[in-house]
């Protein structure tokens, strides 16, 4: 009886130790090299209506916003590695390296997938993917830099039931995002759970509290930053349908004595009409500082043409449109409103934008 039993947890090892292992050797194929190019040609004009002074990147150009390179390994059907470098943009006359992700994945199954360094958050990456417009514009969150698209931490997430019903993921990050390393005191805590009852059609919650990796003991935090997100989404036969919701507490005032609030939403849609040719539009209203700047808001909207030439290459005839209102925010695409804080400043641009994947 004693053998038996000990033959059984020797199976059980056996058989659990293979699931982790993995049970399939690296083959040359399993590395990939992988990049992605957003580049644009616009005519922009971004304006403080009270003094008519508009900005230095106002004019025509040529922009190219960010350029990935990325290369993943497979060491077996469990372990993995991701890293990807992101050249961007930043808005000052300048291109700047960073790593965007650099990885050691662990899936034990569809529902159990670990992940160790920077990788995906649960929220941003998530919209992008109902949205479909990265190129374009940056969603709600990332646009006014709520949250970050990628942080440092340890990642767990995964799928589970039928047509996978069921989707989440917990992350413990650093805050600062994955431009920053940098550790703090504590960790902060973001987390998704969604739902797919019907093919294409998703609902998700979120959230994020932590101190956004600002808390050092030579600057103690007052307060924990929070952000509650929302989103519906259907993807389905060409029709892209949604919306994103966001509210937050906090989220600028951690290391400061004042307390904030902000607010926002993202309404989309987008149709192919062919296999190459798409219409898509949007609409954004957020107020970033409810509480110390109750005239703040920012109001956007873009609309386009979109025209697929193939698996790889994507490009959208776009207009965009954006007023802010008693004073400036800093947004994706630069410092908008006006310095006088009863005027407004407005920020139009007409151009094409495009997308590579290689």
């Amino acid at each position: 009886m004693r053998k038996q039993v000990l033959g059984r947890w020797a199976l059980a090892a056996a058989v659990a130790t293979s699931v982790w292992a993995g049970s399939a050797p690296a083959r040359g194929e399993d590395t990939k090299i992988s990049g992605r190019v957003y580049a644009d040609f616009t005519d922009k004009e971004n304006k403080d209506d009270a003094t008519g002074v508009k900005s230095g990147d106002s004019g025509v150009g040529v922009d190219v916003k960010r350029f990935y390179v990325g290369v993943s390994h497979s060491f077996d059907s469990v372990w993995s590695a991701n890293f990807v470098s992101d050249i961007g943009d930043q808005g000052a006359k300048r291109y700047d390296l960073f790593v965007k992700k650099a990885y050691i994945q662990a899936k034990v199954s569809p529902r159990a997938i670990f992940q160790l360094g920077s990788a995906d958050t649960a929220w941003i990456p998530f919209v992008e993917g109902l949205y479909g417009y990265r190129y374009v514009e940056q969603t709600l969150i990332d646009r006014f830099s709520f949250g970050n698209s990628a942080d440092w931490g340890f990642h767990f997430l995964g799928k589970s039931g039928g047509n996978d019903f069921v989707n989440y993921q917990i992350s413990a990050e650093n805050g600062r995002g994955f431009s920053n390393p940098a550790r703090s005191k504590n960790v902060d805590f973001e987390g998704r759970i969604g739902i797919q009852p019907i093919p294409g059609f998703n609902v998700a919650v979120g959230g994020y509290s932590g101190k956004r990796g600002l808390e050092t003991d030579a600057s103690p935090a007052k307060h924990t930053a929070s952000r509650f997100d929302a989103t519906v989404g259907y993807v389905n036969q060409g029709l892209r349908i949604g919306g994103e919701y966001v509210t937050a507490s906090n989220y600028t005032t951690v290391t400061s004595a004042a307390t904030d609030k902000a607010d926002g939403f993202s309404g989309w849609v987008s149709y192919a009409f062919t296999p190459k040719l798409a219409v898509l539009g949007r609409y954004d209203t957020f107020k970033p500082s409810k509480d110390l700047k109750p005239n703040l808001k920012d109001t956007y909207y873009n609309l386009g043409l979109e025209f697929r030439v193939n698996k790889a290459f994507q490009a959208a005839l776009v207009y965009k449109y954006d007023k802010v209102e008693g004073g400036t925010i800093s947004t994706g695409n630069g410092t908008i409103g006006s310095t006088v804080p009863t005027s407004q400043g407005k920020y139009n641009e007409l151009g094409v934008w495009t997308v590579y994947n290689f």
